[in-house]
């Protein structure tokens, strides 16, 4: 099996200021679940984290239950989950809350999201041997890619679902000919005439 080529990804600029409205729009805070967060993180010793945790509901989430957003302190879970199972939510809630748990303890020293601290920190919340991944019955939509760009330079390919906005370059050629650095001789152009895949 042949491993996609990888593609360069180039943002000098912040984040247009609708995306960002787009973002706190689909956010629904939830002080119970905040409040349960704060009690949890101050049992275990934890006041940066009791002071600063916070729980919204994300209408923009498809198939994932919840993200954990460290160092924010930020927890969001999917509203789809709440139909599904009550105890889903707070499984859910305590997953989440473990990764921040995890990484509030370590401080400084990098850890992997789900690891031994990872572990250790669901087992605090009385959750051992917590699955990595959920079983929820969250639809998942496949989107077909609308958009084929392709490098100048080895002639690589690659399926877009969105247009590229940003300048984009075929990773490869710039770690080889460019020692990793962005370079416009690589930059992915669209390949015309294939737009619909």
């Amino acid at each position: 099996m042949r491993r996609k080529p990888w593609q360069l990804v180039f943002s000098w600029l912040p984040q247009p200021a609708t995306a960002v409205k787009k973002r706190l729009a689909a956010q629904m805070p939830d002080e119970v679940l905040t409040i349960w967060c704060r009690e949890t993180a101050a049992a275990l010793g934890l006041p940066e984290l009791a002071r600063r945790v916070e729980v919204s509901w994300n209408n923009r989430m498809q198939t994932t239950a919840g993200r954990a957003w460290w160092p924010a302190r930020l927890i969001e879970l999917n509203p789809k989950i709440e139909n599904i199972d009550p105890e889903q939510k707070w499984r859910t809630l305590r997953h989440e809350l473990a990764h921040l748990i995890a990484y509030e303890r370590a401080g400084r020293r990098k850890i992997e999201a789900h690891g031994a601290d990872w572990r250790q920190a669901c087992a605090d919340l009385g959750i051992p041997g917590e699955s990595v991944f959920h079983q929820l019955p969250l639809k998942r939509r496949k989107i077909q890619p609308k958009y084929l760009y392709g490098c100048p330079n080895c002639r690589s390919q690659f399926k877009r679902v969105k247009k590229i906005s940003k300048p984009m370059a075929c990773y490869p050629c710039c770690k080889k000919y460019s020692n990793g650095k962005y370079d416009e001789r690589f930059r992915l152009r669209e390949v015309k005439g294939e737009k619909s895949i």
